[in-house]
């Protein structure tokens, strides 16, 4: 693995491992690999929080919280993604575009396209047009809407994305997942936001959660790492494994 992956020292982060053994130098590819051989889609979230429990900074997004060491995991986890799943939301506030190929990716990815491609969850497509039209040919956008969807913009992303109709009025997250099944992609990363990963979390669907926790303190106004209108639904979870590195924790959980 390249030292981008692993931390090594003077090349960027380096982790210590705490959970489930101390290890220095920890290998994130390694402690971030997805369940071989997946017959179904694996959920994966992966978000950042503050200590005190906030999702976003004062600017209203998450690199308000983020660091070199969260950027490097986050870079390994989307190279070792089939899909990169978002809410318009997220992806208008957060600035997303389609993921563009890293050098560090090249053993992540043998076999598989140079990069994933970016899905996107949304009832109005209401996304920026780069997003629909700057995907590489063999990882096109990923566009998955409602029936209720506006017909015209519907036809102006077909154009150039692959348009996923998921629901009546509101798109339900078990025909998300089944849409990039039917596609072979199983491996599925989705970066919330809060209101998305509620929806996944009320339908018992995620399998990991992989959280960044920041070492800052924002205050009683930041939303948590869920939230919207979905219903509750309480989850045990598993700790799989925990990370430090530059005073960030970074924590792997799993459902049983």
């Amino acid at each position: 693995m390249t030292s981008a992956s692993t931390g090594s020292a003077g090349q960027g982060p380096r982790f210590r491992a705490l959970v489930p053994s101390a290890q220095d130098g920890a290998d994130l590819a390694a402690v971030y690999a997805y369940p071989e051989g997946l017959s179904r889609p694996w959920l994966r979230a992966n978000m950042v929080s503050s200590a005190d429990g906030g999702a976003w900074g004062p600017s209203g997004r998450t690199a308000d919280l983020s660091s070199p060491p969260d950027r490097a995991v986050m870079g390994v986890l989307r190279g070792q993604a089939d899909v990169v799943l978002a809410g318009a939301a997220t992806a208008r506030i957060e600035g997303y575009r389609p993921v563009r190929p890293r050098e560090v990716w090249a053993g992540l990815r043998e076999g598989r396209p140079a990069t994933p491609p970016l899905a996107v969850v949304t009832r109005s497509l209401d996304v920026h047009p780069d997003v629909l039209r700057a995907a590489p040919p063999q990882a096109r956008t990923i566009v998955i809407t409602t029936e209720a969807a506006p017909a015209e913009r519907r036809r102006e992303a077909e154009e150039t994305a692959d348009v996923v109709v998921a629901g009546t009025d509101s798109v339900r997250p078990e025909a998300v997942l089944e849409a990039l099944a039917e596609r072979g992609l199983y491996r599925v990363l989705t970066e919330g936001g809060p209101h998305l990963l509620a929806e996944f979390t009320a339908a018992g669907l995620l399998d990991e959660l992989c959280l960044t926790l920041s070492p800052r303190l924002l205050g009683p106004a930041a939303a948590r790492i869920v939230a919207g209108d979905a219903p509750s639904r309480t989850q045990d979870l598993r700790l799989a494994g925990l990370l430090e590195s530059e005073g960030s924790l970074f924590a792997r959980y799993r459902r049983p």
